[in-house]
């Protein structure tokens, strides 16, 4: 994404908000600044999960192979 603020996304933006009275101009930007938010959170999940992805996937593995086995407990919630 490029830093261009002249960007004709940008201006194409700007010019549907003016034509939106004020207190409808300020939904939109709450409702703009939730949904970026959003999309960096998501953004640092998916990061995260990129670390830790192959990890999650063995002990997955790991899990289905010892209830197959045989070899798992059933979870006792209690010793949470």
């Amino acid at each position: 994404m490029s830093g261009n603020m002249e960007s004709t996304a940008i201006i194409t933006v700007v010019k549907m908000m003016e034509a939106l009275p004020q207190p409808v101009q300020d939904r939109v930007v709450d409702l703009v600044r939730e949904y970026l938010a959003d999309l960096e959170d998501e953004g640092e999940w998916d990061a995260q999960f990129a670390v830790t992805g192959p990890e999650l996937v063995a002990a997955a593995r790991h899990a289905r192979r010892e209830i197959h086995e045989d070899k798992s407990d059933a979870m006792d919630f209690n010793r949470l």
